[in-house]
């Protein structure tokens, strides 16, 4: 009786971790996945490099860094909105302090939000019509020189056109 019992709470482990090992593969295979791309800011200080996440679409937007207890150094997500437009964001959920780029569709860097609260409701705004924001650990920024009027290289910045 006792071996039946421990053999039953073995295979209730190994499926509880088969299930989780599943869970961060198709994590890892597509969206959520750290590396999928990377985004090149030109600054006064230089060229610094981002393996992003792209979320391009209202789901991904939508859920973007939520839960996440870490974003590994050097790492960020661009949230891609297509055209030109105001754009919010919040930290609802989000358990880690970030910074926000609003980057109009020439790779523009418009405004800096630097060090956001975790868990916010409150509405960060662009201040200006934007296609993109790039979020990065909080202080990152900073510590870069990265300033409005820097420009963000990447794909879904074409000179102004897309």
């Amino acid at each position: 009786m006792y071996f039946v019992r421990v053999l039953t709470c073995l295979k209730i482990f190994c499926l509880c971790f088969f299930a989780m090992a599943c869970a961060q593969g198709d994590r890892a295979a597509g969206f959520g996945a750290p590396g999928n791309d990377t985004v090149v800011i030109s600054s006064a200080s230089g060229e610094h490099r981002f393996k992003i996440e792209l979320a391009d679409d209202n789901e991904e937007r939508r859920v973007g860094l939520m839960y996440r207890e870490e974003l590994a150094a050097g790492a960020g997500m661009l949230f891609d909105f297509g055209e030109p437009q105001p754009v919010s964001m919040w930290m609802k959920n989000t358990l880690i302090p970030l910074d926000m780029a609003f980057i109009d569709e020439t790779g523009v860097i418009q405004r800096i939000a630097a060090n956001t609260t975790p868990r916010s409701l409150e509405s960060i705004a662009s201040g200006a019509p934007v296609t993109a924001v790039l979020e990065v650990n909080g202080g990152v920024f900073e510590q870069l020189g990265v300033k409005p009027g820097d420009r963000v290289k990447h794909p879904i910045f074409k000179a102004g056109q897309r």
